[in-house]
């Protein structure tokens, strides 16, 4: 990890991202690429994080093992995954403390912000932004917010409790990531990126002399925010250096825009493919996906009925299909003696034990890769669980974050070690 990391805000504006034209040649991460895109020149090989959920529930009589330990027999779901089962990890009665409120807890998933459904509720820092301040400055995007919906969904908040907006279209985000603009564009963005610091500069100025008026308390809060205005400086003077570089040039091609709320699962397959390419090219190592799975809201409610389970069924089958895809690709790139599947860590799961009665214990919930010992069912009470915000300090520490607690976790979780 790099050393005398200056902590930085979560998110950029997207309006401040180049479009362009022009793609040519993929390249994966390598040693040589250090100095280009880190702040300091580092040599150790990066590690990455990827946060993903769905909203509307796992049917955890298809997901859960019945077994504990390395031995389990896998289900109906993990029996999808099996290609991938000895970097794996499944996790069952585990949930947020306090999180409740049915669909309302989607929000914390990777909070962990007690009662979101209650008046006045103001969501925490969630785990993707979290890790963006201590390692963000590594890459030319901190983070992805990332989500396959037709809404204003997102699933990541700054320190403050702001929504970040995510990206909603593959098509959009691979011309983000990927297409160059020209230098008259360029030039364009700095003036922007410029214009941004000039504003920051204009508010920090009238902080201080506003601070001098306030009591201690009221000082304190400002001085809060006088310290979140001096990191956006600093992450704005950093996206103007960047502006500079050239994108790294892909042979893949854009994919195609697929508006259709059903087409969620391919959809979310596109997705996978150009976050693969944003790892592989160390354009981030930070992701958040939002899967929204509204449009079959309904048959969530399925009360058992046969014919309804077995529709749910099927729709997340092709999802688990899907996230076998991308775990696939990031095991199949290879990177200086092991894979991208061996340093980037994939979190998986939903806000919801059981939809069809909007339950937020007993979570379904899985981590693969990144360089933990997997391939076993960590099994905890199902009655009395144990906090999930464990795994994030857990998943935190593996980035080389020195913390020993994340919202509502005050340890790692037990079980889960270092490979």
């Amino acid at each position: 990890m790099t050393k005398n990391i200056v902590p930085r805000p979560a998110s950029l504006p997207r309006r401040t991202f180049l479009r362009g034209a022009g793609i040519t040649l993929s390249l994966p991460f390598l040693e040589a690429m250090c100095p280009a895109f880190s702040s300091a020149a580092e040599t150790s090989i990066p590690r990455r994080m990827v946060c993903i959920q769905t909203n509307m529930g796992i049917l955890p009589q298809f997901f859960f093992p019945e077994n504990a330990g390395r031995d389990y027999t896998a289900s109906a779901y993990l029996e999808r995954l099996k290609a991938h089962r000895d970097q794996i990890t499944v996790f069952s009665g585990v949930s947020h403390p306090g999180v409740d409120g049915g669909h309302t807890a989607q929000k914390c998933f990777l909070t962990g912000t007690p009662h979101p459904a209650r008046g006045g509720f103001r969501n925490g820092i969630s785990l993707d932004q979290f890790a963006a301040e201590q390692i963000g400055n590594q890459t030319r995007y901190p983070s992805l917010v990332l989500a396959v919906t037709n809404e204003n969904a997102t699933m990541s908040f700054t320190r403050s409790g702001a929504s970040i907006p995510s990206e909603q279209s593959p098509k959009k985000l691979f011309e983000r990531l990927f297409i160059q603009g020209n230098a008259k564009e360029v030039e364009a963005n700095v003036e922007a990126l410029q214009r941004g610091r000039s504003l920051m500069d204009f508010v920090g100025e009238q902080s201080k002399r506003l601070s001098r008026t306030l009591s201690k308390s009221d000082q304190s809060r400002l001085d809060q925010y006088f310290t979140a205005v001096r990191d956006l400086e600093q992450r704005l003077h950093s996206a103007e250096e960047w502006e500079y570089k050239p994108k790294p040039a892909v042979t893949a091609k854009a994919p195609e825009e697929i508006t259709d709320a059903i087409e969620f699962v391919r959809r979310t397959g596109q997705t996978f493919d150009v976050m693969k390419l944003a790892l592989e090219t160390d354009s981030t190592r930070l992701i958040s996906l939002f899967i929204d799975t509204t449009v079959i809201h309904n048959i969530t409610h399925h009360g058992n009925r046969p014919e309804v389970l077995a529709e749910l069924r099927g729709h997340e089958e092709r999802q688990f299909d899907a996230l076998n895809g991308f775990l696939t690709a990031l095991a199949d790139a290879k990177e200086q003696g092991g894979t991208l599947l061996d340093r980037t860590q994939v979190y998986y799961g939903t806000c919801m034990g059981s939809a069809n009665s909007h339950s937020n214990v007993n979570l379904p919930a899985l981590l693969a890769g990144g360089g933990f010992k997997h391939g076993q069912h960590l099994a905890f009470d199902k009655d009395h669980n144990h906090p999930l915000t464990n795994l994030y300090v857990s998943m935190l520490q593996r980035l080389g974050i020195e913390t020993g607690e994340f919202s509502t976790g005050k340890t790692t979780i037990k079980g889960l070690e270092m490979a």
